[in-house]
């Protein structure tokens, strides 16, 4: 076993001193205040070790660094629903901002498609670490859907697409409602498994809940939207960005309907309408709401090397150090369903940060990071 010894623990809940990590494979097998009984060498003693970081919401490996625009691939412009594309589909692992990226310690990122399409396709974890995307996948998050004035922006694009907000609710009302019913003929055996078409097979699972909905959306209407919807249809969503949202009452309706949030991105410029109530001070709100969320980076419209950063303004509304880091370890993790990344502790996957000093001075940097029991950066 390999043991770590740190002056600053951050586990993904607490905040503890003078710590052994022990690690064994790509796993934790120790963590106490004593070293662990036994022949083990230290093989690291730094200022502070934190969980590998885990951004929510990005599209790294699609919008990649150092090509043209119209090189991206974050968006199918075939239709404005299309539930069978896979954001995986799409990832190279060869983008520039993976390595960044690990060099500031966020090791893990979901992948979505953009939010030019109603449905847009679904959203995977991966490991920013591999080399190539099957190595990189862990899991399917969810279906990534768009609410607000993005799906409507894109009339130019192919395919049945929206001019209006009510327009797009129309067409994502008339996919799921056709799905309900295809599900009833099937429950009554008036119709078979194989008389279904793919796309209305994955509305169905939406249905049954075997997809969650990655909901984009900003206003705070379209908040009421969204909870309308998953009232009608008894669906699972995950609320993301809420950039616009400035009242804590709306973020008080999605904690009582328990549906959490991946918020932000925080730092980013507010480019169109639908972001005019946009602030970093709205972050205040969320946390006075008692909501369920993680940060996200959107990358790369906040690059995800910079996520910890926006750390700094949940310290100055009040949070912990412990519980502003769990906002992009712990929390992101739970509501993903990552069941064993983002915490330090035995059972969970060696993926942890080795910094120099305290992570919250400007100064401080990571020195090693541990990837799954591997190093895969040393400063």
């Amino acid at each position: 076993m390999k043991v770590i010894q740190t002056k600053l623990l951050f586990d993904g809940i607490s905040e503890q001193k003078d710590c052994y990590i022990g690690i064994k494979e790509d796993n934790i097998k120790f963590v106490g205040h004593t070293k662990p009984s036994g022949k083990h060498e230290i093989i690291a003693n730094v200022g502070a070790i934190t969980p590998s970081f885990i951004d929510a919401h990005s599209h790294i490996g699609m919008v990649r660094s150092g090509e043209p625009a119209n090189e991206e691939e974050a968006n199918e412009q075939m239709d404005s629903v299309y539930p069978l594309s896979n954001a995986l589909h799409s990832v190279y692992m060869d983008d520039p901002s993976f390595h960044e990226s690990i060099e500031a310690g966020v090791l893990y990122s979901v992948v979505l498609p953009g939010s030019g399409n109603i449905i847009g396709g679904k959203a995977v974890l991966i490991r920013n670490f591999a080399s190539n995307i099957s190595d990189a996948f862990i899991s399917d998050i969810g279906i990534k859907t768009a609410l607000g004035y993005n799906p409507r922006s894109t009339r130019k694009w192919k395919g049945t697409r929206p001019s209006t907000r009510m327009g797009s609710i129309a067409i994502l009302r008339d996919n799921l409602l056709k799905a309900k019913k295809a599900m009833t003929l099937l429950e009554k055996k008036k119709k078979l498994v194989e008389e279904i078409d793919p796309q209305m097979e994955l509305f169905i699972n939406i249905l049954k809940k075997r997809h969650k909905l990655m909901v984009h959306l900003h206003k705070e209407d379209d908040v009421m939207i969204m909870l309308e919807l998953i009232k009608e249809f008894q669906i699972e969503a995950i609320a993301n960005h809420l950039c616009d949202v400035h009242n804590e009452n709306i973020f008080s309706q999605l904690r009582l309907n328990r549906i959490p949030i991946i918020y932000g991105p925080l730092d980013s410029f507010p480019y169109k309408v639908e972001l005019k109530h946009e602030s970093w001070r709205n972050i205040e709100k969320l946390l006075s709401s008692k909501s369920k969320f993680a940060l996200m980076t959107d990358h790369p419209v906040l690059l995800q090397r910079n996520l910890f950063y926006g750390l700094r303004y949940l310290l100055r509304f009040g949070c912990s150090r412990a519980e502003a880091i769990s906002k992009i370890t712990k929390e992101p993790a739970d509501i993903i369903g990552a069941t064993n990344i983002g915490q330090i502790k035995p059972g969970f996957k060696a993926s942890i940060t080795l910094w120099n000093d305290d992570p919250f001075l400007l100064s401080s940097y990571p020195k090693i990071i541990f990837a799954e029991g591997k190093i895969v950066y040393k400063e």
